[in-house]
């Protein structure tokens, strides 16, 4: 495998022109794994060699060398959008099975100089593939950012979860979170947690780093909080130490307190204000 130069490229547009600046990320770093996606039962795409393109302000995306595409599955439409950060991109319909996806990969034949070996990489819309697999495990979302990580770690202080004034929680045997970009977040052993506050859901969510989730809602006197428990009942092989335990959104509760004082609320699409 012949890896790619992982530097940062940085642009900003000044008068209509884009210029280095270290206000803009992109880099195309390799994968490192067996990367393949099905359409139709049939796998498009197997590869050793996949590439990761980590953009400013979006999810991480695979690329992949031509001759790792499936014979006959892509046909060339006459669909070119223009990034000003990579350059002119042609489209292709993939078609696999008895399935077929409209302007479902992409490429840039040409790119901007900065991403040269994008020129000989094709791009899949992910949700337009039925599965996507790193070596033999299922991945869901989103191509995983190598720069992600995940740390579990025990949390022997006290730690309660209150709402509207009741304590929901209370625990000495959490799991504290920590994940690359996020909020830390507390799991919390399901026997600890008052559960007949609690109703179960029907929401369903994904994470490319965790697993499957699944939630609750919080049934107060004089309110529900939606979703605002959840819990992996079967996480992937990174994050045993989080199954079955269920964590609250803290910024959409009155407070975490470990020890009696309150975290600090991190402001997210949940936050009350």
């Amino acid at each position: 495998m012949t890896a790619i130069p992982a530097e940062p490229i940085h642009a900003v547009k000044v008068d209509g022109a884009w210029t280095a600046s270290v206000d803009y990320h992109i880099s195309l770093e390799p994968v490192g794994r067996r990367v393949r996606a099905y359409l139709g039962g049939t796998a498009v795409v197997d590869s050793l060699d996949t590439r990761v393109l980590l953009e400013k302000g979006h999810l991480p995306v695979y690329y992949f060398p031509r001759e790792d595409i499936a014979d006959d599955c892509l046909s060339p439409t006459d669909r070119s959008t223009f990034c000003p950060h990579k350059g002119t991109a042609s489209y292709w319909t993939v078609s696999a099975g008895s399935k077929s996806a409209e302007n479902a990969a992409w490429g840039y034949p040409k790119p901007l100089p900065h991403l040269a070996p994008l020129a000989d990489l094709i791009a899949f819309y992910w949700d337009a593939m039925d599965e996507w697999w790193e070596e033999d495990e299922q991945v869901f979302v989103h191509a995983r950012d190598p720069r992600t990580s995940i740390t579990v770690v025990e949390c022997f202080r006290q730690v309660e979860v209150v709402v509207d004034g009741i304590v929901v929680a209370r625990t000495r045997r959490a799991r504290q979170l920590h994940e690359t970009g996020l909020p830390l977040r507390y799991y919390i052993p399901p026997e600890d947690v008052r559960t007949d506050l609690l109703m179960p859901s029907d929401t369903r969510t994904r994470c490319p780093y965790k697993g499957e989730a699944v939630y609750w809602h919080a049934r107060l006197q004089d309110r529900t909080l939606n979703d605002v428990v959840w819990s992996y009942p079967r996480p992937i092989a990174e994050c045993p130490r989080i199954a079955s335990m269920m964590c609250f959104f803290s910024e959409a509760v009155d407070a975490v307190l470990v020890d009696g004082v309150a975290e600090p609320k991190p402001r997210t699409k949940r936050s009350k204000d």
